[in-house]
């Protein structure tokens, strides 16, 4: 059963969390759905796999034995009571494409569950220390670098004369290209007519333009930018795996090498079968952002969230990652408040209802 509930809660994880790495690729007009989709689940499966090496603090972080005495950590119970009320806490905000944090459902429900089987509660400094002041800080801390970092690379790139501009696209087909940020009101002004092209998709692209050294730096920023999304679902994979895979541990069933790998699988699998939703958010309902900003977020995402793996900070990759959206659209000034604030209510009643939820299956499955 504990199997079972953990590879649920990998599939809840990949669902919501699987193209939050990629999710700036899609919002520039960097490239499509599809092919962003299948660029998250690989980078997301080689990270899961590099967590046997690189992030062991957070298997023995997320079993709970920091928190409980080890008696509590061995009870199947215990351990099946968690990744339910942690699945179900992170499928049901899927549903309504709220990008929430695991990290913080998971700990949620260990509180609860942990309350309701442990005779001598929890290690409310090693809660406070080891696990809710990386999660409070570090969407801060995305924020500021963010607001510090972009408008260095912003104004590198105009000493470097690299322009930007917007064309709008149908299909394959470039009908018109303008200097700068349009919208596409102006640019279908300049469309000759009358124009017949004929696709399933038009969109309005900002891209780069100009030369450094005689090189066209297009191809460069877009493989940045995509080299830069990959960091980040690598970083998503090494972080989340390992708390996943620890649930699993319980009773010795699977070792860590067969925990992650199942992990890591399960969680390919739900960014692959439910992720359209959350990913719409993330891309769209944010900010507006072209390529530039895209690099920037995913960059400051991707460094924060591998040196806390690193050392077995407990940081969240949803709160990272929309931290840095948020200091970009913020700066920017075309962040969307209403969809910001709908995303910061459901983290606040993500540890609670998980709580909740992790003290009630804790309760039932002990009485059984």
């Amino acid at each position: 059963m504990i199997v079972l509930v953990g590879l649920l809660l990998a599939y809840a994880n990949g669902a919501n969390d699987n193209f939050k790495g990629v999710a700036t690729l899609l919002g520039s007009g960097t490239t499509d759905y599809r092919r962003a989709l299948f660029f998250a689940t690989a980078a997301t499966v080689l990270g899961s796999l590099s967590a046997l090496l690189l992030a062991r603090g957070l298997l023995a972080a997320f079993s709970g034995e920091d928190l409980v005495p080890p008696e509590v950590v061995q009870d199947p119970a215990f351990a099946a009571g968690v990744a339910l009320a942690a699945g179900l806490t992170v499928l049901s905000a899927t549903l309504f494409g709220l990008p929430i944090s695991t990290t913080h459902a998971l700990i949620g429900a260990l509180v609860g569950a942990g309350l309701v089987a442990s005779s001598t509660g929890i290690d409310r400094s090693k809660l406070t220390h080891g696990f809710l002041l990386p999660l409070l800080t570090s969407p801060i801390i995305a924020i500021a670098l963010t607001a510090v970092v972009y408008p260095i690379l912003r104004s590198a790139r105009a000493r470097l004369g690299v322009t930007r501009e917007t064309c709008l696209c149908v299909g394959e087909t470039v009908l018109a290209v303008i200097p700068g940020s349009a919208a596409r009101e102006q640019l279908m002004q300049t469309v000759s007519m009358p124009t017949l092209t004929v696709a399933s998709q038009a969109s309005c692209q900002v891209r780069y333009r100009g030369s450094v050294l005689g090189v066209n730096v297009r191809p460069i920023l877009n493989a940045a930018h995509y080299f830069s999304a990959a960091a980040v679902c690598f970083a998503r994979g090494l972080n989340d795996t390992p708390k996943i895979a620890a649930l699993l541990l319980v009773g010795g069933l699977v070792g860590s090498h067969a925990a992650i790998a199942g992990v890591a699988l399960a969680m390919a699998l739900g960014g692959i079968l439910s992720a359209s939703r959350v990913a719409r958010t993330m891309a769209h309902r944010v900010t507006e952002m072209n390529p530039g900003q895209g690099f920037t977020a995913n960059l400051i995402t991707a460094f924060l969230v591998i040196g806390a793996s690193r050392f077995g900070m407990p940081v969240s990759t949803t709160h990272v990652s929309c931290g840095s959206l948020f200091g970009i659209g913020s700066i920017t000034r075309q962040a969307h408040w209403k969809t910001i604030g709908n995303i910061l209510m459901a983290w606040l009643i993500t540890a609670p209802i998980a709580g909740l939820l992790g003290a009630a299956f804790a309760w039932v499955l002990r009485a059984e």
